[in-house]
């Protein structure tokens, strides 16, 4: 073949690829993908997406948010896996989350409510060691003022996003039944929640409650449960009551530091592939120990409970634990936003998969019918013991069940 026909057919060539590159832009750009994509939006599904989005923009009444009609795209696709544990998130959401998994946060460190009627906003909680705290502000006190402006018709999320800039602010309260004006000033910086809270009790029974697996969990845990020993502990109930869970690493670094050399737990992905989370075994619990858990004592509570059950270092009381049994993964994309997704079950040392069915403590105790809920939030730190066991039926039998194994 002479060197100017191979030229002409090489032109030919190149031609018809630059062509099909051009017009495989030109479908991407007007349909947001690629034609022949083997993925679940290619086709008429991303055709069908554009002609809903064009409608929106240009019939639809007030107006269309492209960021979030983009959000709720996203959202919708994790939707339609059905699973309430996986799920999509946007930027601020993502950052939420995270700070909710590490335990940390930039801010005053307090939680507020507004009433629906009045708009009052009022302090529910403040954080130990928090900025809010060391300002002198208390559960209870009513916001009315920030820097001198009233913040009566304020959203939470507004004042919130003020509280959490950085900048010194002042803050005026009305507190107590005379509504006294109080003015105090405070700066946000960044705030560890504290989720391992306890007390000794009387006959040497430590208490300890964690209220969440967060990165700072173990290093709390082992502050207290140390602190408790050097003050002579004989027995220890834990309460996982209404703990929703948290991350895997946290509750195996928690469980390590008073289990037996081995197993903590394991997980297996949908191909069959195993993970398991071992521990050394190097500060084994020597003493006796109850643990309480409850209809919301949930994922990583229900690692924690399972191997307490499995390596038999404790008894179970209360009620049957909520049964989830699977891990999720989050990840992270490019824009800043997530993607949330169960990938994974997990299983008790024995091998018990508790997703659905939840665990049985070796002791059951329903809360009575004609009290009123356990609440997420309960705190019994400066309720005398006698009266905290009158109120409390299920740390009542706990702590009979650890001075049984005591004597």
């Amino acid at each position: 073949m002479s060197d100017r026909k191979k030229t002409f057919i090489g032109g030919i060539l190149l031609g018809v690829a630059a062509a099909f590159l051009v017009l495989c832009g030109g479908y991407y750009l007007y349909y947001g993908v690629f034609p022949f994509s083997d993925s679940a939006i290619s086709g008429k599904t991303g055709r069908k997406a554009v002609t809903v989005q064009r409608l929106m923009e240009e019939k639809y009444l007030d107006g269309v948010d492209e960021e979030r009609m983009a959000d709720g795209m996203y959202a919708g696709m994790v939707a339609s896996l059905e699973d309430p544990y996986s799920g999509y998130y946007s930027p601020d959401q993502y950052q939420n989350l995270m700070e909710s998994a590490e335990g940390k946060y930039q801010g005053i460190g307090l939680s507020m409510m507004k009433d629906a009627e009045t708009g009052e906003i009022t302090v529910q909680e403040v954080y130990q060691d928090s900025p809010a705290q060391k300002a002198g502000i208390q559960a209870g006190d009513q916001l009315v003022e920030l820097n001198g402006e009233a913040i009566g018709d304020m959203e939470l999320e507004e004042l919130a996003g003020r509280l959490q800039n950085g900048e010194e602010a002042s803050l005026t309260l009305l507190r107590g039944d005379d509504r006294e004006a109080i003015t105090v000033t405070v700066q946000a910086a960044e705030v560890e929640m504290t989720v391992v809270t306890g007390r000794m009790l009387e006959n040497q029974i430590g208490y300890i409650r964690i209220s969440r697996f967060t990165e700072g969990t173990p290093e709390q845990f082992e502050t207290l449960y140390q602190s408790l020993q050097e003050q002579g502990m004989k027995g220890l109930v834990m309460d996982l009551r209404n703990n929703p869970g948290g991350l895997l690493d946290a509750v195996c670094e928690t469980l390590e530091q008073i289990l037996p050399e081995g197993l903590i737990v394991y997980t297996e992905d949908k191909n069959g592939n195993r993970v398991e989370h071992t521990g050394e075994g190097n500060t084994p619990i020597q003493i006796p120990m109850a643990v309480l858990v409850n209809e919301n004592s949930a994922s990583a509570a229900e690692i924690f409970a399972g191997a307490v059950k499995d390596y038999q270092v404790g008894t179970l009381v209360g009620t049957t634990t909520f049964g989830k049994g699977i891990v999720q993964e989050t990840y992270a994309l490019e824009d800043g936003s997530a993607v949330k997704l169960t990938i994974a079950k997990y299983y008790t040392p024995s091998g018990v998969n508790i997703h659905g069915t939840g665990i049985t403590p070796d002791v059951e105790v329903e809360w009575p019918e004609d009290q009123d809920p356990l609440e997420s939030d309960f705190d019994f730190s400066d309720v005398p013991e006698t009266q905290w066991l009158s109120r409390d039926p299920q740390m009542k039998k706990a702590v009979e069940t650890v001075e049984a194994a005591m004597v």
